[in-house]
């Protein structure tokens, strides 16, 4: 995990620290009301019951609590909150599990459980009901220890609202005026909980697109795949998209959804996009998962600045971020 410091008002790194390794696919991240950074860790499965990969045809994801949240306080990494549920390859890569971790106005702490699976296969197979779950975190250095919210994958085996494949990855979590936004990667939709109590509420659904596949040279349809959320300072929701095959570069979008629930493209041309944050001044910092698409062999991100007039953009880091997947902006402004 990397510490970006930036001088105030210009995007431009003027060092790069890290506080934290040895995190085990580690996410998105979020500070804390006692200041301290906390980061979600999606674990490396297990030798437990297993479902099919998403992205591998022949391989299995292997269940595994080795799921974990990390604080970091003081210049000190700890794992706070153990035990969370994982699923992964035998060798630990392509992790699924907890995603995010966000707190509300009064300290409180959330989490998401992602899948990458249809729902199915997490009550027949795995028969570990938090995965695909809004979980509040009971206490921190407790080890084990949270209560389940609301099951978004039962939402999506239920509804499917982009009448795709049923699947589901919640992937990032917003709360805001005491009520929870839930992006769902797998599902294509974004999706929201308010008060934390009753059932999820459908806030709108990103479209697929048409891409040529490469191999074959046809026509295919191609998955928007949402992956972070982020209030601007308009007032508004705004969505990154990372896409799905055929894995293209520059054709990823950043989404603001009006007060009607639909969304608008505010600004195009990136690749694969993992997070949002927008800073005080109202530019906007997008977080690249692969900035050369995932199919071309490199796994360099990039993180990208957009002026608060949406004309002038800025490449902040690119070669130091290896396949990063989580962005925060601290109080003082340096970027996480």
């Amino acid at each position: 995990m990397t510490k970006v410091e930036t001088p105030q008002g210009t995007p431009q790194i003027s060092e790069i620290e890290v506080l934290a390794s040895g995190l085990d696919s580690p996410r998105k991240l979020s500070f804390g009301p006692d200041g301290s950074l906390y980061v979600a860790e999606a674990g490396r499965g297990g030798t437990g019951a297993s479902i099919p990969s998403p992205s591998q045809p022949d391989a299995s994801l292997f269940y595994g609590a080795t799921g974990a949240i990390t604080r970091i306080q003081n210049g000190v990494a700890e794992r706070v909150v153990t035990g969370l549920p994982s699923v992964a390859l035998p060798d630990g890569s392509d992790a699924s599990g907890v995603n995010d971790i966000e707190f509300d106005a009064y300290g409180n702490a959330y989490a998401i459980v992602g899948l990458a699976s249809n729902p199915a296969n997490r009550d027949n197979l795995l028969q570990i009901p938090d995965f695909s779950h809004l979980i509040a975190i009971d206490n921190f250095d407790g080890g084990a220890s949270w209560t389940r919210l609301s099951d978004f994958g039962a939402y999506e085996q239920n509804n499917n609202p982009d009448g795709q494949d049923v699947i589901t990855n919640l992937y990032d979590l917003l709360i805001e005026d005491n009520t929870a936004y839930v992006i769902d990667a797998g599902g294509n939709d974004l999706l929201s909980q308010r008060a934390f109590g009753g059932k999820p509420t459908l806030e709108t659904v990103f479209a697929t697109r048409t891409a040529i596949d490469p191999l074959t040279g046809e026509s295919v349809v191609r998955q928007p795949v949402p992956t972070s959320v982020a209030v601007g300072p308009d007032g508004a929701l705004y969505v990154g998209e990372l896409t799905g095959f055929p894995f293209q570069e520059k054709i990823a979008q950043v989404y603001r959804i009006n007060a009607e629930g639909k969304p608008f493209v505010y600004a195009d041309g990136f690749t694969h996009i993992v997070d949002l944050a927008f800073d005080k001044s109202g530019g906007l910092y997008v977080l690249e998962y692969d900035a050369d698409g995932l199919l071309n062999g490199s796994d360099t991100g990039a993180l990208i600045y957009v002026s608060p007039d949406g004309k002038t953009r800025t490449t902040i880091a690119d070669d130091q971020l290896i396949n990063p997947t989580g962005l925060e902006i601290g109080a003082d402004g340096d970027i996480y």
